[in-house]
C-alpha cells in the first residue's frame, strides 16, 4: 500500500486534487472530518476546549461550534496552538488506525489530505509528500468564494499557516494548481499513472 500524504495552505487546491484521486481509485482520509468527528465523539476533547476556551464555543445545541472556535483561533496563534495540542494527538491515533486498516484491507493507494501534515508532525504516516500551490491573489479569490470571508479575513487564515515555500521544502511532488481544471486534471492522472509505474 502506498500512502500519499496531501498538503497545502487554505484555498491551495488540495481538496480538488484529492476528488481528481478518488476517481482514479484512492482511499481518501481526509483530516478535517476526522477532526470533526473527534470534536463530535470525544467527552474528553469536549471537556479540555471548554477549559481552554469557555463556554462561548458550546452551540445551542449543546455541540462544538466549529466556526465560532475558528474566529477565535484564527484571530490569535497562541489559541490556534492550544487548539492543536488539544486536537492533533487524537487526530493522529484515529488517522493511524485507519491507515492500518485500509492495509489489512489491501488497498493499493490512500491519501491523507491534511492541511497540518508538515506542522503536526505526521509524515512518518506518509511515504510521499504531495504539496498543493497557488499564488496569493488566486488563494484570496477561492477563499473569499468558498468562506464568504472578508478580504482581512482570508489574509489572517492564510498567513497563520506555515508559509508555502516552508512547505515546498518537505515536498516529493509539487502541484500548482494555478490552471484551470481539465489542465489540473490531467496533471494529476500523469502522477498516478506515475504511481502505479513505480509499483504503487
Amino acid at each position: 500500500m502506498k500512502v500519499i500524504g496531501l498538503t497545502g495552505g487554505i484555498g491551495s487546491g488540495k481538496s480538488t486534487v484529492s476528488g481528481f484521486l478518488a476517481e482514479l481509485g484512492a482511499v481518501i482520509i481526509d483530516a478535517d472530518k476526522v477532526g470533526h468527528e473527534v470534536l463530535s465523539t470525544s467527552s474528553q476533547v469536549r471537556r479540555e476546549l471548554l477549559a481552554t476556551f469557555g463556554w462561548q464555543i458550546i452551540a445551542p445545541s449543546g455541540k462544538v461550534d466549529r466556526e465560532k472556535l475558528a474566529e477565535i483561533v484564527f484571530s490569535n496563534p497562541e489559541s490556534l496552538s492550544k487548539l492543536n495540542q488539544i486536537m492533533q494527538p487524537r487526530m493522529y491515533d484515529m488517522v493511524k488506525a485507519q491507515l492500518e486498516e485500509y492495509r489489512k484491507q489491501g488497498a493499493g493507494v490512500v491519501v491523507l489530505e491534511a492541511p497540518l501534515l508538515i506542522e503536526a508532525n505526521w509524515t512518518s504516516l506518509v511515504d510521499e509528500v504531495w504539496v498543493t500551490v497557488a499564488s496569493e491573489a488566486t488563494v484570496l479569490q477561492r477563499v473569499r468564494k468558498k468562506f464568504g470571508l472578508s478580504e482581512s479575513e482570508c489574509l489572517a487564515r492564510m498567513h497563520c499557516q506555515l508559509p508555502s515555500d516552508e512547505r515546498v521544502e518537505h515536498a516529493d511532488v509539487i502541484i500548482d494548481t494555478d490552471c484551470d481544471l481539465g489542465e489540473l486534471k490531467a496533471k494529476v492522472k500523469e502522477l498516478w499513472q506515475g504511481l502505479h509505474a513505480s509499483g504503487a
